[in-house]
């Protein structure tokens, strides 16, 4: 069995939602063509425990993440401007990988339930009652690709990249042995995943009506999560380093930014803003 192999299985396994002490930082992303900095780190989480998958509402004026209360994580929301949290969640089970609907009326969730029931939920930012999104699919992360489709990594064994028409409640799978994440890429039809089919990680780009997909990079190693920037850029993290590279314009990685001056480790997930002027963190507490 090959390293990659072993490490998905790991992956698969902590989609119960190992609970990592983790924290999320804010920092300014400056960027001058290829050149790119980052300045004014902010914890937008300030919680002790597990504090993960943050996302920019698509104004970009707050972020979405999953925070731990009371033993259990529900969903807050940070106001960039104000600096304050307000909690969206209080259920018996936990939330995470929350993300605004196209529409901006509510926000997308996986909710893990006390019985052990995994299943994608969609949330009025008004507190008022849930609905299921899609019955009988046990997603684990899952991207909006349009108002009506939504593209999933689905826990099966190995893990697959499913599409779900919600106006035809159709669904069906577009690739296997995939990572978590899944992005759409600014200024186009195709969604990003990270591949696991092969010894090293790899980057694709897919088009999810018609399965057509792209190689577009390696990933960088040990790193199971990447975003965007609106120009097309790829960022990656590791440990203590960011990288980026541009598909068709950058041959391999190069390391733009380095978290050390700050004192923080252990990067983990990242998401840039919607302007590409902020970018998210998810670092060891």
């Amino acid at each position: 069995m090959n390293r990659w192999l072993k490490f998905l299985i790991v992956s698969i396994s902590s989609i119960t939602y190992a609970q990592e002490a983790t924290e999320i930082y804010l920092f300014d992303l400056i960027q001058n063509d290829s050149i790119f900095n980052i300045e004014n780190p902010i914890n937008i989480s300030e919680n002790v425990g597990y504090d993960n998958q943050p996302s920019f509402l698509l104004d970009g004026s707050g972020i979405l993440f999953s925070s731990t209360r009371n033993g259990q994580t529900d969903i807050v929301l940070y106001n960039l401007e104000n600096k304050t949290k307000a909690w969206l969640t209080e259920t018996p089970g936990s939330e995470y990988s929350p993300i605004q609907t196209p529409n901006k009326k509510y926000f997308s969730a996986i909710c893990l339930e006390e019985d052990g029931t995994q299943l994608l939920w969609k949330y009025p930012f008004n507190r008022k009652k849930p609905s299921i999104l899609i019955e009988n699919l046990k997603v684990g992360y899952h991207v909006w690709f349009t108002s009506k489709i939504i593209v999933s990594f689905v826990l099966n064994e190995p893990p697959t990249l499913e599409v779900s028409n919600l106006k035809f409640k159709i669904k069906y799978p577009i690739d296997k042995n995939i990572g978590r994440s899944i992005l759409k890429i600014p200024n186009t039809e195709k969604i990003s995943f990270i591949s696991h089919e092969h010894e090293d990680p790899e980057i694709y780009a897919i088009d999810p009506y018609t399965s057509e997909k792209e190689y577009l990079a390696d990933a960088v190693e040990g790193s199971q999560d990447l975003t965007w920037t609106p120009d097309g850029t790829m960022i990656m993290g590791s440990d203590t380093k960011l990288y980026k590279l541009k598909p068709g314009k950058d041959k391999d990685w190069v390391e733009i930014a380095s978290l050390e001056a700050h004192n923080l480790k252990g990067i983990t997930r990242l998401v840039v803003s919607p302007l590409g002027n902020k970018i998210a963190i998810v670092v060891e507490e």
